[in-house]
């Protein structure tokens, strides 16, 4: 059950909360993990591209279960230095390789762990691209259908990887971002541009509260913007991450939202 999307009237009352896991990787930490992980309902667990390496996968995987967290692979560009957040111009071939190659190694812990993913987020520069390029949402979307077709997929709504995921009958988990400015077409304000991110608790819980409740968020601009929403993510490393995630759970559950993973 999730949150609703009708202009001014909750239909249902839960929504997922979300975050960027596992990123760390060798003697690099990146990210509030362990403290997030009991504020959460799910959590995208980097597979080594972007981030992470397997020692972090495992801890990452054993973490979630021991949390009670719905939890899936969270594949990106092979781009630790730009942390999978610059564009590369890969062939669609080579995103579903890739895209498949991430999900087999996360689900290789999972295995070990007894547990089972529940879905799967592009990273950065990835999802940013497939929201409006059909190609590479359509490679994404393969390498999910080839790997698991009963695993969600979490895409931003109104995106082509939305639009993708429909087309090939996967579940798809429409996904909001309470620490990101919006534009008014939907997409992201580019991290490099003044007032992309959204670092203050208070503000970042009141958008979430309202976006839930109501449907609709703020954009970057000054206009108002309706979107259909089942998760909210929190990047783990936007500073002050933690007190944000607080914010957002405090807000919704004064708001008589319940916070719980998607049901599969």
């Amino acid at each position: 059950m999730f949150a609703g999307s009708t202009r001014g009237a909750i239909e249902m009352v839960s929504i997922d909360l979300n975050s960027d896991l596992g990123e760390s990787f060798g003697v690099y930490r990146i990210g509030y993990d362990d403290e997030l992980f009991p504020l959460l309902s799910s959590a995208n667990v980097a597979c080594g591209f972007h981030g992470g390496d397997p020692r972090t996968v495992e801890r990452t995987v054993a973490a979630c279960k021991a949390n009670g967290l719905g939890f899936g692979a969270h594949p990106g560009f092979p781009d630790l230095v730009g942390f999978g957040r610059r564009p590369l111009f890969c062939t669609p071939d080579d995103i579903r390789t890739d895209t498949l190659y991430q999900l087999g190694a996360v689900d290789a812990f999972c295995r070990a762990a007894g547990v089972r993913m529940q879905h799967v987020k592009p990273h950065g520069a990835l999802t940013n691209m497939a929201q409006h390029d059909a190609a590479i949402s359509d490679a994404i979307v393969a390498a999910v259908n080839a790997f698991d077709s009963s695993l969600m997929l979490f895409a931003m709504p109104g995106s082509e990887l939305e639009r993708a995921g429909a087309r090939a009958g996967i579940r798809v988990a429409r996904e909001a971002f309470a620490d990101r400015a919006y534009n008014s077409d939907g997409s992201l304000v580019n991290r490099r541009l003044p007032g992309a991110m959204i670092t203050d608790p208070a503000v970042a819980a009141a958008r979430i509260v309202r976006l839930v409740t109501e449907g609709l968020i703020q954009t970057i601009d000054g206009q108002v913007l309706e979107l259909q929403v089942d998760t909210i993510c929190s990047h783990s490393d936007t500073p002050g991450a933690l007190e944000i995630v607080q914010a957002v759970r405090a807000g919704l559950t004064a708001a008589g939202v319940s916070i719980q993973a998607p049901v599969q």
